[in-house]
């Protein structure tokens, strides 16, 4: 157990100051800490999660804007895990009794060594282990998930990755949704139209360290014979070594496209005003690079 006691087995009663009208199950008692950085700035919007005895997560959340978080959960004994951009995770633990306030304190979260990056020179996207996805709403409920299932990249490291550039290009008809007669219709004029535009191309000079292992890599993206600025999130991953002794490094990437930025305007609306398919496109890619001629058959 770490942190401080405050108000063990106070009475709900006797409470005074911020927390004497919060209310409390007879079965149930408070928990709660403030997160801060090496310099004891409040970390705002860390992400916290107790779990019981068992290892089930019992509740979880962000710190508010002074890097605090108060819950209520049943009496026991509880496991905390606080995480957040940059640094490294924080685990402890607690034990809750009924009708009283654990307060953990002053939890100081470690600044974490970031990845190492990848070597200059000239690097490749390996399609057998990389994977570009998305998803649009569909009736205005669910979500309908894709992929895209032939593409290549190039990727040229600069001696600071802030220099790099990348080239990745996207063969429009390899669309994949697990549908037939939809994929066919997105192949057709109404969607991507792929006998007049064959390829999707995105192409970066731009990367942007966002801290940690954060990066915003902006460039141009032509789709449907339109090019628009987009920002990709970017999650670094690291270096690793594949099976077969090769060096790979990878990274995770988001963002979100509108389908009118690129004219692609087809629609049909239902009977109750709600669009069959939804405006914005959201883009998740997995994605691993190796050096350039150094990409294993499986």
């Amino acid at each position: 157990m770490f942190g401080r006691w405050l108000g063990n087995r106070t009475n709900r009663v006797g409470r005074t100051g911020p927390l004497s009208a919060f209310r409390v199950p007879p079965d149930a008692g408070v928990l709660s800490c403030r997160v801060l950085d090496p310099v004891n700035e409040p970390v705002r919007n860390a992400e916290f999660a107790v779990t019981d005895a068992m290892g089930r997560k019992v509740v979880g959340g962000g710190t508010d804007p002074y890097g605090a978080f108060i819950t209520t959960v049943p009496a026991g004994d509880y496991r905390l895990v606080v995480s957040a951009e940059g640094f490294t995770p924080y685990r402890g633990s607690a034990t809750v009794g009924q009708d009283t306030h654990a307060s953990l304190g002053d939890v100081t979260l470690q600044v974490a060594q970031p990845p190492a990056l990848p070597e200059p020179g000239d690097w490749e996207v390996d399609p057998l282990h990389s994977s570009i996805g998305f998803a649009a709403r569909h009736i205005g409920l669910a979500r309908i998930h894709g992929r895209f299932n032939s593409f290549a990249g190039a990727i040229r490291m600069g001696e600071r990755m802030e220099e790099s550039a990348m080239h990745v290009v996207i063969d429009a008809a390899s669309i994949d949704t697990g549908v037939q007669m939809r994929d066919d219709h997105l192949r057709s004029g109404d969607f991507l139209d792929v006998g007049r535009f064959p390829t999707m191309e995105f192409y970066s000079d731009r990367f942007v360290h966002k801290g940690g292992s954060r990066w915003a890599v902006s460039g141009g993206l032509t789709l449907h014979g339109v090019t628009r600025t987009v920002t990709l999130d970017t999650e670094y991953l690291g270096i690793g070594q594949g099976l077969e002794g090769e060096t790979r490094a990878a990274c995770r990437a988001t963002t979100e496209l509108h389908r009118d930025d690129f004219t692609i305007t087809w629609q049909t609306m239902l009977a109750r005003g709600i669009a069959a398919v939804g405006h914005s496109i959201t883009i998740d890619l997995d994605i691993q690079v190796v050096p350039k001629q150094a990409v294993p058959k499986n």
